[in-house]
């Protein structure tokens, strides 16, 4: 039976935690493609088991490739044909998976075959316009069989003939189009390059690509904002281990940070590669100390939070996480270089100031961020679009105060589905 709403009881005393998280979303996934177009089989460890992982996993399987799951899904293992889709036609259904969508479509777009790609309600609300803008500038035929450049979409592929070298790309409203593209640049038979022309032209997910790209055997170079993948790449199988995922982590700091007590989670340690870890040391400049465990970071809570003033361009996905902890603050939370996270789930921008408006919150909200001032949050309840991250960002609020009702929790499924039974153990 579905649960139209979680409530939570506020902590009496400084939480005392460790906590596990699941497998990264961004890592999961990546790993994911990265097998499929390598040669042979690879094995994924310590996998995320989550709706946009499963969405992944089950298209890869209508593509038919041959997968094998162990150990309750959290072990993948993959058989990649070297850049070659097994079925040369079909349709898969992405639901809101932002990287299934965007990474997907790209690899489709430089195959053999012609395709169907649909989404949920939610995703193809979702951008797509400069990705599908760039396939079709390499010879891809991409036919909207909805609303302009949104999916869902009929694509048949370039067979890795790029009509050009040279492609102009704006990540400016995500950088999962450039991801998108350098992954999948091994499928053509020439060399890309990829100018971007954005003023955004660089960012933590696109660094997780790169860095993982090297690890299965392709290297991408870069020079200022352009960037080149050679002729001749492919990538190797092997076996991979999955980070643990930071963005889940930080609601458990944010946790200890708005409680004042202290949590670990495990095996997250700075040399992670995830860009979220520098939400970590927002939670430091308002007061919070941290220390690198054996068992992972552990991060301690103030007496009381300090406000900040924080371009958050870079780790966007922790600017709910931030504003949910902010009006426990002592001085105003001002959160910019956001305006991107409008197109994302939700509107999420919008989504922030409305909810802290339920709750009573003074809030100013500007089209690339928001300024939110100290207050008591009375009760209410959160509206969550649909948004795993709204869910479970404005639960933090419910540690501190009694009536905070989270309308929808299941949507937590898309990334952390126990993720609540996790919070609730905080309570002892």
């Amino acid at each position: 039976m579905k649960q139209d709403f979680y409530e939570g009881k506020p902590i009496q005393k400084p939480v005392k935690a460790s906590v596990q998280v699941p497998g990264s979303k961004s890592v999961t996934n990546r790993a994911l493609l990265l097998a499929a177009l390598a040669d042979g089989w690879s094995q994924l460890d310590g996998a995320l088991v989550s709706d946009d992982a499963q969405h992944f996993l089950t298209c890869l399987k209508d593509l038919g490739f041959e997968i094998r799951t162990e150990n309750e899904e959290r072990t993948i293992r993959i058989r990649g044909l070297g850049g070659k889709i097994p079925q040369k036609s079909g349709r898969i259904y992405v639901g809101s998976a932002g990287t299934a969508a965007r990474f997907l479509t790209a690899m489709l777009g430089f195959s053999d075959g012609e395709y169907l790609i649909d989404a949920s309600s939610q995703m193809k609300k979702r951008p797509m316009k400069p990705l599908l803008d760039a396939l079709r500038q390499m010879g891809a035929k991409v036919t909207c069989l909805e609303e302009a450049d949104c999916l869902p979409v009929r694509i048949c592929g370039n067979n890795g003939f790029s009509k050009g070298c040279m492609i102009g790309l704006d990540i400016s409203e995500s950088t999962q189009f450039l991801s998108a593209l350098l992954m999948t640049a091994p499928m053509l038979q020439d060399a890309l390059k990829i100018r971007i022309t954005s003023q955004k032209t660089d960012g933590a997910y696109v660094r997780i690509t790169r860095r993982m790209m090297q690890e299965f055997g392709v290297t991408v170079s870069k020079q200022d904002h352009e960037y080149m993948i050679p002729a001749g790449a492919s990538y190797q199988s092997r076996d991979y281990k999955i980070e643990p995922d930071v963005s889940g982590a930080c609601y458990f700091y944010a946790a200890a940070a708005v409680c004042g007590g202290e949590v670990t989670v495990a095996n997250v340690h700075p040399e992670l590669s995830q860009g979220d870890l520098k939400f970590l040391d927002v939670l430091c400049e308002m007061g919070c100390t941290m220390e690198d465990t054996p068992e992972g970071i552990c991060l301690k809570g103030p007496k009381r939070l300090r406000g900040v003033c924080v371009n958050m361009n870079d780790f966007s996905d922790q600017a709910l996480t931030l504003a949910a902890i902010a009006p426990f603050a002592d001085t105003p939370v001002e959160i910019t270089g956001i305006a991107h996270i409008r197109g994302q789930e939700c509107d999420r921008i919008h989504a922030i100031a409305s909810n802290l408006a339920r709750a009573g919150i003074q809030c100013e909200e500007w089209d690339d961020g928001v300024k939110i001032f100290p207050g008591e949050p009375r009760p209410c309840e959160i509206e969550t679009f649909s948004d795993h991250r709204v869910a479970m960002s404005f639960s933090l609020i419910g540690l501190r105060k009694e009536g905070i009702r989270i309308l929808d929790p299941g949507c937590c499924a898309k990334t952390f589905p126990v993720f609540f039974q996790v919070l609730d153990r905080f309570r002892g």
